[in-house]
């Protein structure tokens, strides 16, 4: 897919290089198409990286997307040069007029939080409402999918014992569902948390009628639930991060093992458990059929072609039994 991004974009070059087909503002112009409109909700401290992670797996089928990259107004971020952001990201004030096909809402380092106490969580959940009317599909990654389903659904995240720390198989349990079309009946996912999501509160959230409002389509024996979706297939959740490069996870225990905060090493990634080898990266192909699933079955094929055509009307309001 080409992605339509900033020509200054430091991901431009790194992606160009992997040949990955990347579309400047210049050539898109001269398109007489409709490209599919991206929102990006990077609430990660290394933007860069998971920019240059998601642009990666959304160029990966033949149509034209244009990607947004959206910050939170609320929140300074300590990682990212301000020049970077100034540049390259808007608000939700540049764009709250807007409507999108999709949109990604990433992780965020602050599962231990109570969600209230999350700086931004009030501009959060103004962004979250928002997205009903305004965009077409949601698909949110590890903190940001228990911030969505918490904020809708009142589904709540649990603190585990010990991080969840690695690369796990599951089992895809929805074979027919069209985000899970093509994947392997078992497959990995790398999670980096310390909350988890369980199926028994997602099961608890239902229709009027008694009927369930979410499904669960992929779990681990280890890691628990892993991919779920409201019913109109609107909204999707993943609790790990097939986006995370090779060495993702191998940053980040080296990172928690410099604060001292004793962090076991990632579960079934080092081979051999050597912290010195090499990662094997084998979660890439399920990582790309998750997301160009996501975007031809759910945004590409039904979002309408005139955006100021997007469905409004409100969702069906769920009983939670809890």
């Amino acid at each position: 897919m080409p992605i339509k991004i900033d020509n200054a974009l430091p991901a431009r070059a790194l992606l160009e290089a992997e040949n990955v087909f990347v579309m400047t503002q210049d050539r898109a112009a001269k398109q007489d198409i409709r490209p599919l409109r991206i929102l990006i909700l990077n609430l990660m401290p290394t933007k860069i990286a998971t920019e240059t992670q998601l642009l990666r797996l959304l160029s990966n089928s033949p149509l034209q997307v244009d990607i947004t990259l959206m910050q939170m107004a609320t929140h300074q971020s300590k990682n990212t040069s301000e020049e970077h952001l100034l540049h390259f990201y808007v608000t939700h004030k540049d764009v709250c007029h807007e409507r999108f096909d999709g949109m990604i809402l990433t992780g965020a380092p602050v599962e231990l939080l109570p969600f209230e106490q999350v700086d931004y969580w009030d501009e959060l959940k103004r962004i979250l409402d928002w997205s009903r009317t305004n965009v077409y599909s949601l698909f949110s990654i590890c903190w940001g999918a228990q911030a969505a389903l918490y904020h809708f659904y009142g589904v709540p995240k649990h603190q585990l014992s010990a991080k969840q720390f690695g690369v796990y198989s599951h089992k895809n349990l929805i074979p027919l569902h069209p985000l899970m079309r093509g994947m392997d009946e078992l497959f990995r996912a790398p999670h980096s948390r310390h909350t988890e999501t369980r199926r028994s509160d997602l099961e608890c959230v239902k229709r009027k009628n008694g009927k369930p409002l979410l499904q669960v389509l992929a779990e681990s024996d280890e890691a628990g639930v892993f991919l779920a979706a409201d019913w109109d297939c609107r909204q999707f959740f993943a609790t790990g991060h097939m986006e995370y490069d090779r060495d993702t996870l191998k940053n980040e225990y080296l990172r928690d093992a410099e604060r001292g905060l004793g962090t076991a090493p990632p579960e079934h990634y080092f081979p051999g458990g050597d912290v010195d080898a090499v990662p094997i990266m084998n979660w890439c192909g399920a990582a790309n059929i998750l997301f160009t699933n996501w975007l031809n079955y759910f945004v590409y094929q039904q979002t309408p072609f005139d955006l100021n055509q997007l469905r409004t009307e409100e969702p069906i309001e769920p009983e939670y039994c809890i």
